[in-house]
């Protein structure tokens, strides 16, 4: 019997990059699938690639900055699947949501402050207040929450972003402490660079720019959706029942390296490149 069998998965930002590939793993793993997501077009296709390759998947139009999309995902995966044992909240993407966050604590603006802690900190505050009652029919579950390498470590004028991955770290440690009792894990992924479609158009049309920037990990290379996804899928089983209340950085070694040495590597790395044109695009 594969590991998730009879157990239903909901899955925010579901149709594309990390929360794409999770969605994939999972039904491969035997999981009935909701994706809930913005992009229709991108959400039916994954949804048929999963069906295609003999799994169970369904879709349903959500924008996690709506309470009450929030709330709607929740009571669509249960009345599709009859039950809700997983529940993966990865919407949003840096990129998509730039303009509206970029800056520091005087350039952003009030209400695009609220917007940015909307999407990242109580739409999963949300998302699990809805969907623990549900677990808790079925004896339990696992929720996993989305964090990042920014959870520990910050950049200049990302000050939304930066404060809403660290609370998200929070949010997880309380829901794990609260639901313990009720057989609900609660854990967090931080994931480092991942390379999924967007991102791997863009790099396309850079790839010195993407050598440099590879460079950076300990391993010499960015992250694949599926390596996130696996990660997300060994938290979720059985195999991670004494698991709760953590965040998983899987990050190629980033966030463990010493910076002194870091900056002298890439110093070295520049001048053994004086040719190479490091521009970033979004990422600048």
């Amino acid at each position: 019997m594969s590991r998730f069998e009879g157990k239903a998965a909901l899955i925010t930002g579901g149709a594309l990059g990390i929360g794409g590939a999770t969605a994939r793993r999972l039904a491969s793993d035997g999981a009935m699938v909701m994706i809930a997501d913005i992009n229709d077009e991108a959400a039916a296709a994954n949804v048929e690639r999963i069906t295609e390759s003999g799994g169970t998947a369904a879709s349903c139009h959500i924008d996690v900055a709506s309470s009450a999309d929030c709330k709607r995902m929740v009571d669509e995966t249960v009345e599709t699947f009859g039950r809700l044992d997983i529940l993966v909240q990865n919407a949003f993407s840096v990129i998509a949501g730039e303009s509206r966050i970029h800056g520091d604590a005087i350039s952003v603006e009030e209400e695009d402050w609220d917007y940015g802690i909307d999407v990242l900190v109580k739409a999963l505050y949300l998302g699990a207040k809805h969907s623990i009652p549900h677990m808790r029919e079925v004896g339990g579950g696992s929720i996993i929450n989305l964090a990042s390498v920014h959870s520990l470590l910050q950049e200049t004028g990302m000050l939304v972003y930066e404060t809403g991955k660290a609370a998200v770290v929070g949010l997880t440690r309380q829901l794990a402490v609260e639901y313990g009792p009720d057989g609900i894990r609660a854990n967090a992924i931080g994931p480092g660079h991942i390379v999924g479609e967007g991102l791997a158009e863009m790099w396309a049309e850079n790839p010195t720019g993407h050598a440099f920037f590879a460079d950076q990990y300990p391993l010499r290379r960015t992250g694949k959706p599926e390596e996130i996804a696996a990660g997300i899928a060994f938290l979720c089983s059985d195999d991670a029942s004494f698991i709760t209340g953590h965040t998983l950085m899987i990050d190629g070694g980033l966030t463990v390296q010493l910076q002194e040495k870091f900056g002298l590597r890439q110093a070295r790395y520049a001048l053994e490149h004086p040719d190479d044109n490091f521009t970033f695009g979004a990422l600048d």
